[in-house]
């Protein structure tokens, strides 16, 4: 297991490979070389969970070797209670969105195949890299499948929506990358390393005063953007309505992570007297996100918007959650981000569904759809209450706990935030009301046809987690609570030490 992270980053890469290999005209052989190549890389990927030590904070499948040695660039592979999970949900949910998209992609399957594969590459990078220059390289590496699968797979505005998503994240893409030269070089010459190892950067301490507050606000904004925040949501429902099913699955599950788990692996650790001044600013954009997203999401006609808009209020919560910096508040966080991304993830795999039967995703255009595919709709049901955060289903524990961990710290944003909760009810269960009960408002309604056996094994292993979570939540949190204390520890230390080196002027 000594190459574990090299294997489940790369296996998706030899698979586009494979693919690149195959004849175009062997549309059927690209496909089952696309679905077995994430499927393997996630069975791959297993050992990651059941190998895992849960009493271990540090750094597990450690894997490191000289990369640039010149520059102190190094190949640091590795995982804690922090990115363990993000990354088998990025294995997991890869194999669903290739099966998924078995029908509804119809033109250029080998370079979708090819695209999708070095995307997954991307993401899994992104979540193991413990060098910041690997990290940064994954990083922007994986924005080009992604704005390729907007920009050509998409709807009537792809090229709009693409272009903006590059503009936004490739902004704070390059304000980190400079705020990761200084780190850098301010470390070099403060110990003679020069270093983008994180565990050597993680124990340096950066000044107190401007210097940090600048190096935290270059890479929050790069974080906030990706996640998205609010005000830097604007690219999120342009992105998620050109995009097609395959590409909102992956944005909604994956990529907007990278936001959250940016902030907890970057700017705690590296930041963190920084990261507590700004912590109640974050306090009010998360719970104004959170608010706004939920209201925003009520008035859409569109299904696919009404669930991007949503994302902007959820995500709200998880940023909420890892700022608390309480245990509740983070590990509440992190099980949200895995919460977000199975029910979001589903809710626009459904939606995916019913588009290639109706072609169409206005509300208005549906009703009385239980009288007509009732397993479809009995399925969106569980999906639509699993999402607003019924107890029982996994996003009530997600956003119990970040709650909890709230009150905790800001009482005002705790109480604000639940509201959140009640807006979701309103408008998934209000769309729920108008597509799945009443008469059925269509004639081209009647003519459904119910989920086909390539869609219930996309929907039943989503199925199986989201009870799984809600049910039986100590099998995954239980991960992350080593991680998430040494965390917090490590915080407090380093930002007593920043007090402490504060000299009066």
């Amino acid at each position: 297991m000594a190459y574990l992270l090299t294997l489940v980053t790369f296996l998706p890469a030899v698979g586009a490979l494979l693919v690149l290999a195959l004849p175009r005209r062997q549309d059927s052989a690209i496909r089952c070389a696309t679905l077995l190549a994430t499927a393997v890389t996630f069975v791959v990927s297993l050992p990651l969970y059941f190998r895992f030590n849960p009493s271990v904070a540090d750094y597990q499948f450690v894997e490191q070797r000289p990369w640039i040695p010149s520059l102190g660039v190094t190949y640091h592979l590795g995982v804690d209670g922090i990115s363990v999970l993000l990354v088998l949900l990025t294995t997991f949910l890869m194999p669903l969105v290739i099966l998924s998209s078995w029908t509804s992609v119809e033109s250029r399957w080998k370079e979708f195949a090819i695209t999708m594969l070095l995307l997954e590459t991307g993401m899994v990078g992104v979540f193991v890299s413990l060098d910041l220059f690997l990290f940064y390289v994954f990083w922007e590496a994986m924005l080009i499948p992604m704005y390729l699968i907007i920009g050509i797979w998409g709807g009537p505005n792809r090229v709009y929506a693409a272009v903006k998503f590059i503009l936004y994240t490739l902004t704070g893409s390059l304000l980190m990358l400079v705020a990761i030269l200084v780190l850098y070089f301010q470390h070099g010459a403060a110990t003679n390393i020069y270093t983008f190892d994180l565990p050597v950067l993680a124990r340096y301490v950066v000044p107190a005063g401007t210097t940090q507050n600048l190096l935290f606000l270059a890479f929050a904004l790069a974080f906030a953007i990706k996640v998205p925040m609010f005000p830097f949501h604007t690219w999120l429902p342009d992105a998620h309505v050109e995009a097609p099913t395959a590409g909102s699955v992956i944005l909604a599950g994956v990529l907007l992570k990278m936001g959250t788990y940016g902030f907890l692996r970057f700017c705690l650790p590296l930041f963190p007297a920084a990261s507590l001044h700004y912590a109640p600013l974050i306090f009010v954009l998360s719970v104004i996100g959170i608010i706004y997203g939920a209201w925003v999401s009520t008035v859409q006609a569109d299904i696919k918007k009404l669930v991007a808009y949503s994302s902007v209020s959820h995500l709200g919560f998880v940023v909420l959650g890892l700022f608390t910096l309480t245990p509740q508040g983070l590990v509440g966080g992190l099980i949200q981000m895995v919460n977000h991304g199975l029910s979001t993830g589903a809710l626009f795999l459904m939606v995916g569904m019913i588009y290639e039967r109706r072609h169409t995703r206005l509300i208005a255009d549906f009703g009385g759809l239980w009288s007509v595919i009732p397993a479809f709709s009995a399925i969106f049901l569980i999906v639509c209450l699993s999402s607003l955060g019924l107890p029982g289903l996994n996003g009530f524990v997600g956003e119990f706990l970040v709650l909890l961990g709230a009150f905790q710290v800001d009482r005002l944003a705790a109480v604000l935030g639940t509201s959140g909760i009640i807006f979701a009810a309103v408008y998934l269960l209000w769309m729920y009301q108008r597509m799945c009960f009443g008469t059925v408002a269509s004639e081209a309604n009647r003519r459904l046809r119910d989920l086909t056996p390539r869609e219930w094994a996309v929907l039943l292993p989503v199925l199986l987690f989201i009870f799984w979570i809600g049910v039986y939540p100590t099998t995954f949190t239980k991960m992350t609570e080593p991680s998430v204390q040494a965390l917090i520890t490590q915080v407090q230390s380093k930002a007593q030490a920043t007090a402490a080196m504060v000299s009066p002027r």
